[in-house]
């Protein structure tokens, strides 16, 4: 748990929903000055999306926090950002797709938002820390601080958080990564907090009911002319023809506009040329990729071993680390993964402890043919 420090100042993103609210709770339990801010991301009124049921940022959700704080008795500010939302995590996230990558959102949602706005926000209201609803810990080693994985396993949210700058963890709190959820709840409940049996968040907050592709498409209007060939991997045959690549990610089975007396998936999407490659099951294997746009937390060794994931509820393997071209990695894994996806994020770590990691850029058993 947090030490008690009295008279320090938080600045707690309230999102409405059930952690940050028993964030909040705890902190004030504990003695601190606190000012609770929303963000204000996005207009649901473009999507089919019922408000407050697995949203997060919506009116409703807006509503939750101001009563929440209100029944903390503590300050409450909402802040609009739409425009940056827009810019740096719904233009990024098309962007992505129509590129034949699969995105990460939330993390461009902490890189830019939470651990950007949020902390430019925390400076220019004179607040001592950050906090979230997070699950992970950080821990401090002398002057050095570090960010753990959580309490709870299956919750645990280190993988979005690597992006985050290492310059500003001695100043954020993450007062529920000692907790598993049930426990969270039962705080909540026992505080009477509304939220207390609230509906996590789900999916992506923006997408809406009808899935990421029809999100796309409506928001490419006229512009959806990115029809091409489907192949198949590695002969070359045409099999037919897509829609766009947006419909598509890496070890997709379903969907795939075409008939086949076989099994296929998406192996490989090549964005430079509009064709999307399908291939048997055994084409999704690989045990080495690159990575860019680094960030780390803890300096990397060269050859180090590691644990890696490749996706959020990817259970993390060993790997060996080692420095590429310019700012890059390359990481080799100790057994064959399926699907390593470009676009997603590869979360490095030793043992319990966020190294950092970066964007996979490709997958080398695949992109040889």
């Amino acid at each position: 748990m947090i030490k008690k420090r009295f008279n320090k100042r938080v600045l707690v993103a309230m999102s409405g929903g059930v952690d940050s609210s028993v964030a909040a709770a705890l902190l004030k339990d504990q003695g601190y000055e606190l000012v609770g801010m929303t963000m204000q991301v996005w207009d649901y009124s473009q999507t089919n999306s019922k408000e407050g049921y697995g949203t997060c940022c919506s009116s409703v959700d807006v509503e939750d926090a101001r009563s929440v704080c209100r029944h903390l008795a503590i300050p409450f500010y909402l802040l609009n950002c739409e425009k940056p939302f827009q810019s740096q995590v719904v233009d990024r996230f098309m962007s992505a797709y129509l590129n034949g990558k699969t995105p990460i959102p939330c993390v461009d949602c902490n890189t830019y938002l939470k651990f950007g706005h949020l902390v430019q926000k925390m400076q220019e209201l004179e607040c001592d820390y950050l906090a979230t609803g997070h699950y992970a810990k950080i821990k401090q080693n002398k002057s050095t601080y570090s960010i753990y994985t959580s309490t709870d396993n299956w919750k645990d949210q280190t993988y979005f958080l690597f992006t985050t700058p290492k310059k500003i963890l001695s100043r954020l709190l993450f007062p529920i990564g000692d907790m598993d959820k049930q426990d969270v709840r039962k705080i909540a409940e026992a505080k009477g907090l509304k939220v207390s049996h609230k509906k996590d968040s789900t999916g992506l907050c923006f997408v809406g009911s009808g899935g990421y592709a029809d999100f796309i498409r409506k928001k490419l209007g006229d512009r959806n002319t990115d029809k091409g060939l489907i192949k198949k991997y590695p002969s070359g045959e045409i099999l037919g023809e897509h829609k766009g690549l947006y419909y598509f990610t890496y070890g997709q089975r379903k969907g795939l506009g075409i008939s086949s007396n076989e099994a296929l998936y998406v192996v490989k999407i090549d964005a430079k040329h509009n064709i999307l490659w399908l291939g048997d099951e055994s084409y999704l294997y690989g045990d080495e990729f690159i990575i860019k746009n680094c960030n780390w937390l803890d300096e990397v060794h060269e050859g180090e071993s590691v644990k890696v994931k490749i996706r959020f509820h990817h259970q993390a393997v060993l790997a060996n680390i080692y420095k590429w071209k310019d700012s890059s990695y390359y990481i080799k894994l100790k057994e064959p993964q399926k699907a390593i996806t470009p676009g997603q994020a590869a979360v490095v770590y030793r043992g319990s402890q966020l190294v950092g990691g970066g964007h996979i850029l490709q997958s080398e058993n695949i992109n040889r043919g």
